[in-house]
């Protein structure tokens, strides 16, 4: 029974109906927003399709508190502006690590946990106008790591001129105003 159970957790038992295969199949997340907050971005005069930050955490406490862990994602979702779609977390043993993530409107923040190690590896990837960096205190305060370090990559920055104008023409006629009609 706990196989059968792994899999339709992971979405990949067909006898039984999850949110990951409703999700594959191309329905919206519950609660999810009609207007689109990925959009491509510019920043500091790059184009790019958003900010990604890999943040490492050592010497961190209480990785392996699932609740906290919970919470801290919202936290730092809420921190950067972002739009929480959901939250998937899965512990490994009794005082394991702990894997998981958090998706949003914006794209995405993951964790995986070690904490016989007091390790945890973060990917933190928001486009539109979420601001990312902002994550990284709420990691600081939630688990208190005697050292962080963050890299950070604009994703796409390297898209050719053609792609990123028809982006651009996609936001554009998205959040132009619909025009009234005389009545």
């Amino acid at each position: 029974m706990a196989y059968t159970d792994s899999l339709f957790q992971l979405g990949m038992d067909l006898t039984r109906s999850s949110t990951a295969q409703e999700e594959d199949h191309g329905l919206a997340a519950p609660g999810a927003p009609k207007d689109r907050k990925d959009y491509f971005i510019e920043r500091d005069g790059v184009r790019c399709a958003g900010t990604h930050l890999l943040v490492d955490l050592f010497g961190a406490k209480r990785l392996d508190d699932l609740k906290l862990v919970r919470e801290t994602l919202k936290r730092c979702a809420d921190a950067a502006g972002a739009t929480l779609l959901h939250v998937h977390l899965h512990r490994f043993t009794e005082n394991g690590g702990v894997a998981g993530v958090a998706v949003l409107s914006e794209s995405h923040i993951s964790i995986h946990s070690w904490p016989e190690a007091g390790y945890a590896a973060l990917d933190v990837f928001m486009c539109g106008e979420a601001k990312p960096h902002e994550a990284v205190e709420v990691l600081k305060s939630a688990f208190r790591p005697n050292r962080i370090e963050v890299k950070e990559h604009l994703r796409a920055s390297t898209l050719d001129e053609t792609s990123w104008q028809a982006a651009s023409v996609k936001k554009a006629v998205r959040r132009a105003p619909r025009a009234r009609s005389a009545a």
